[in-house]
């Protein structure tokens, strides 16, 4: 029964090839009834009937074809009224009336018997041995029909597995692909949503100053370790800084929430900086959650100064040098390195010590601060851009200096390096207007990978004269 099964034959609709052995068999034989039958648990089914219409199945007992299944051989029963098994069966009793049949067991090529090629004659007869070995040959003819579907059936099966495994695995890759996108777009907004609440959104408004930033995260799907703040510490005075946290990611992010509330607290309590960058050293080295993390910042102090003008006070922690620009008389820039000496990385050593220097910032003149995300990017020929690149860049330019076009030039400096992805860059500018400058105004919003896109430019920039 499980051979049956295996084939999957039982209850297939009528089929030629079935039909036309059962036509031989016949014509073979002169008989007027043909079949070719499987036997079933309980029934006799007729793939192939040949002079019997409108019989499609029997009952398996008693039965001719239940009997002859079970030989190896054929069998023959020369006159079924003188059979004791044969007598009783339907086809013999009833309405038909056969009194001779013949039947080859259709045998599978492990042994197994499926069923029976049957001849039937409504008069006694005799089959000689060589009729039986044709019989025979007509019931291997059906097993090998038998086999080529099955092996039709199993490459049929075989292709459907196939394919389906495909779409399965073709819908398992996107399913994957899908969460990935999700996940990236999550890791991203969270990214972005962390990075929002480390910088401020917008610069604040410094009478007589114009203020610019650029700001951009190496991934989308990393919180930058850059920082950077302005904002009011009383008495008309400012502070600013800018720093860059060792590492990335939301370990470097607690780092750096630290950083920005430590310098912003220290600036309010102490108006030199130097004690602000020791509050913040102080602070790391406490905190065991930070471990050997460290960062480097400058801070400066803005006020003004009698006149036009304002006075910076700058203190560095082993941060890259500032750069004060001054025009020249005629055309050009001169670009003066502020660099404190003495200024330690912060948050590596209990005794670290800071340094600071002062410096005028008159009308006409620009502050640039920046993060080595900018210094250590790749020139087209492989080399770092280095301090000395980015001031011979910045001693090159013929536009005025302003905060906003400071950070334009600089912005369009990083899209002529290929190399800008390895590393966070931040960059902060200050500029004093001249009387005759025309005011710029409120410009967008600072740009950063991790953040939305910007409505209008990649900088901020913002204006307010003196009255």
């Amino acid at each position: 029964m499980a051979a049956v099964r295996r084939y999957d034959i039982l209850d297939t609709p009528p089929d030629g090839a079935y039909d036309r052995v059962a036509a031989l068999a016949a014509r073979l034989f002169d008989m007027p009834v043909a079949t070719v039958t499987i036997v079933d648990e309980d029934r006799i089914w007729f793939k192939a009937a040949h002079g019997l219409d409108g019989v499609t199945q029997i009952g398996r007992d008693p039965g001719l074809c239940g009997s002859a299944v079970l030989r190896d051989d054929t069998t023959v029963i020369p006159d079924t009224l003188a059979d004791p098994v044969a007598c009783s069966n339907p086809l013999v009793a009833g309405p038909m009336g056969v009194r001779f049949y013949a039947a080859a067991p259709i045998i599978t090529a492990d042994g197994h018997r499926l069923g029976t090629v049957n001849v039937l004659d409504t008069r006694p007869r005799e089959l000689d041995e060589a009729d039986a070995d044709t019989l025979a040959d007509l019931a291997a003819m059906v097993r090998d029909q038998l086999e080529l579907r099955l092996s039709a059936l199993n490459a049929v099966r075989a292709e459907q597995e196939r394919r389906k495994a495909e779409q399965e695995r073709r819908q398992a890759e996107e399913e994957a692909r899908q969460r990935a996108e999700r996940d990236k777009a999550a890791i991203t907004e969270f990214a972005s949503t962390l990075q929002r609440t480390l910088v401020p959104p917008v610069l604040p408004a410094v009478p007589g100053l114009e203020l610019a930033c650029h700001y951009k995260t190496a991934s989308p799907q990393e919180v930058g370790g850059d920082v950077y703040d302005v904002f009011p510490v009383g008495g008309g005075r400012w502070a600013f800084f800018l720093g860059d946290v060792c590492g990335k990611g939301a370990e470097a992010a607690s780092i750096t929430s630290l950083t920005r509330y430590t310098l912003r607290a220290a600036a309010l309590v102490d108006a030199d900086p130097t004690a602000a960058l020791q509050a913040l050293n102080t602070a790391l080295l406490l905190d065991a959650a930070v471990g050997t993390r460290f960062c480097t910042a400058v801070i400066g102090m803005i006020e003004p100064s009698a006149g036009d003008g304002f006075t910076v006070k700058v203190a560095t922690g082993g941060h890259p040098p500032a750069y004060h620009l001054r025009p020249i008389d005629g055309s050009g820039v001169r670009v003066e390195e502020v660099r404190a000496k003495g200024g330690m990385l912060v948050g590596a050593f209990a005794e670290a010590t800071f340094a600071s220097r002062t410096l005028r910032l008159e009308p006409g003149q620009g502050l640039l601060l920046y993060t080595d995300g900018l210094t250590e990017a790749r020139t087209a020929d492989g080399e770092m851009l280095a301090e000395d690149g980015l001031a011979a860049f910045l001693a090159k330019r013929r536009r005025p200096i302003s905060a906003a076009a400071l950070i334009e030039d600089t912005v369009a400096l990083l899209d002529t390096l290929p190399d800008t992805e390895r590393d966070d860059v931040a960059v902060l500018a200050l500029s004093v207007p001249t009387a005759d400058a025309a005011p710029v105004g409120i410009t967008a919003t600072a740009h950063s990978a991790a953040a939305p896109p910007a409505p209008a430019d990649n900088f901020v920039g913002q204006e307010n004269r003196r009255p």
